[in-house]
């Protein structure tokens, strides 16, 4: 009995505090447990080495960048715990147990859910019929869509994630769909969510709105992981970093005791300038003009109402507007891939007003696409054959109707090495390449061509901080060689950076065209949700 009086007040010390920390919603016995371990990973392609003998830890309620160059070994790391790839070598540990995750249904089971870069939806299908695809609720042998309606309305109040569970995916935004992609995951009961690359198409108000979202979700209790190149979201968002560059993990470390420069230079293995330099424009001829053009949106109002500006040569027009107003009905009217119903648009003072892309692009234009896998690339084509998708017919090329692949290789090889495209071959698959890979590929291929007019849209969209200023070099280059250039993007900070003048698009207007120099982010920001119009709109 004195041995229990002894050791009675010591339990009642250890029950206060566990009850304590579980009031306040936080397991005092869960805090810093490890809930992922992957240990030794190795994964070889042909050609290439993936993964080269990593570790990484992950803590229970972080939020864990995994930080890296395009093509540095972070979504493959990803896809092999998530049972998309296995291992040549390596273990893998969920919550200290030794697992095999030898598919995603697996990874489901152990509490591990993906979104994905690229959004694995049915497009023609409700939010509600996506999220519960595969594992749909049943009343008798009919899906119970109501009670799954339900269900989702649940889930998204729950976690902060407003959708209407109704409405058909391709009637949303691209960051409602991510919203829809978080969802799945969470009525499969993930614990652990991966993350990759989720703010590559978002809009900065969808990215702000969904780092609050994996805030509420590590307030629930998950575990997220984090791919990225952008290192404003990993300052902002995350606890921990880890940091992969050629398929090594150089360091792990707390984000409070780091900063951006420090990030980029292990990333990247040199001293990044975020600064774009640059010297005063020169303008010079229009070589781009474009006059009162409307055309019809998708939805059957218009989408462009009489939009008028103009591009000279050895200058960069950015355009600049919240996404949904009119950009890329722009592009499509421009490059020939959408029909003008009035206006026109001339060229080098050559009207191409509903011309063909062919026609258009043989005229000197070049066109870095918004969607690289839709309309830049042919994905289960070679790189090679990627390189000229645009000039195959070219005499260099195409002899009395035969394709010269050696002339073909050889031009692939030169563009490959140039722009450091880094694939396993020429002869490689354009889909088996990283997304920032396959950007650098398009931006080679346009670059190459000499265009008078180079359209380059969403041209850093996926990219790491050392291909964007690549990329950056590349277009001032060709603003100073005397090529027009029309930069439209959705990141203020490449437009205020690159831009020799910005225009701004509202509900398919210009409103306004100022100077980078003589405005800031909170003046573009009010005119490109209406709130301002400045004079100098229409032709500048």
């Amino acid at each position: 009995m004195e041995k229990l009086a002894l050791f009675f007040p010591f339990f009642l010390s250890f029950f206060y505090a566990f009850f304590i920390s579980s009031a306040n919603g936080v397991n005092c016995l869960d805090q810093g447990q490890t809930v992922v371990e992957m240990r030794g990973i190795t994964k070889r392609f042909p050609g290439i080495v993936a993964n080269d003998n990593v570790n990484l830890v992950v803590r229970k309620g972080e939020i864990h960048a995994l930080l890296g160059e395009n093509g540095a070994g972070k979504s493959t790391l990803m896809n092999i715990l998530f049972g998309l790839y296995q291992p040549d070598e390596g273990q893998i540990f969920i919550n200290g147990k030794e697992v095999q995750i030898t598919n995603p249904n697996v990874a489901n089971e152990l509490g591990i859910g993906m979104v994905h870069q690229h959004f694995m939806l049915v497009e023609p299908f409700t939010v509600t019929e996506n999220i519960i695809l595969g594992n749909e609720p049943r009343s008798g042998l009919k899906i119970d869509i109501n009670k799954a309606a339900r269900q989702v309305v649940e889930l998204s109040h729950r976690y902060g994630l407003k959708v209407d569970p109704h409405a058909k995916i391709e009637n949303i935004s691209v960051g409602m769909q991510q919203r829809v992609e978080i969802l799945k995951t969470l009525y499969r009961g993930a614990d652990i969510l991966i993350f990759d690359e989720p703010t590559a198409v978002l809009t900065p108000q969808e990215i702000h709105e969904l780092i609050e979202i994996m805030r509420n979700l590590v307030k629930e209790g998950k575990t997220i992981i984090l791919i990225t190149h952008k290192l404003k979201e990993i300052m902002a968002a995350c606890d921990r970093v880890t940091i992969i560059r050629r398929g090594k993990v150089i360091d792990s470390l707390a984000v409070a005791d780091t900063n951006p420069d420090e990030l980029a230079a292990k990333m990247v293995g040199r001293e990044v300038t975020f600064r774009v330099e640059k010297k005063p424009s020169v303008p010079k001829d229009v070589i781009l003009s474009v006059e009162n053009v409307t055309t019809m949106g998708n939805r059957g109002v218009n989408a462009l109402n009489g939009i008028s500006f103009e591009v000279r040569a050895g200058e960069i027009l950015g355009i600049a507007g919240v996404e949904g107003n009119g950009q890329s009905e722009l592009i499509e009217v421009l490059t020939g891939l959408r029909k003008v119903q009035e206006g026109t648009i001339r060229l080098n003072g050559k009207e191409i007003t509903n011309q063909s892309p062919r026609v258009i692009s043989e005229s000197g234009l070049s066109h870095i696409p918004e969607d690289r896998h839709k309309r830049g690339l042919v994905l289960d084509f070679s790189m090679s054959e990627n390189m000229v998708l645009e000039t195959y017919f070219h005499p260099e090329f195409n002899q009395k109707g035969f394709l010269n692949y050696e002339a073909i290789d050889k031009h692939a090889e030169r563009l490959i090495k140039e722009f450091d495209v880094r694939t396993p071959s020429i002869h490689t698959p354009a889909r088996a390449l990283s997304g920032g890979n396959q950007q650098k590929a398009i931006i080679a291929r346009e670059v190459d061509k000499n265009p008078d007019l180079l359209i380059a849209a969403q041209p850093t969209r996926g990219l790491d901080v050392g291909a964007i200023e690549f990329i950056h070099k590349r277009l001032i280059e060709q603003r100073d060689k005397g090529k027009a250039v029309l930069l439209i993007s959705l990141e203020l900070d490449e437009i205020m950076n690159v831009s020799d003048r910005i225009a701004v698009i509202y509900e398919g207007k210009i409103v306004g065209i100022v100077d980078p120099k003589e405005t800031d982010e909170q003046e573009l920001g009010l005119m490109m949700s209406g709130g301002k119009t400045m004079s100098g709109g229409g032709n500048g």
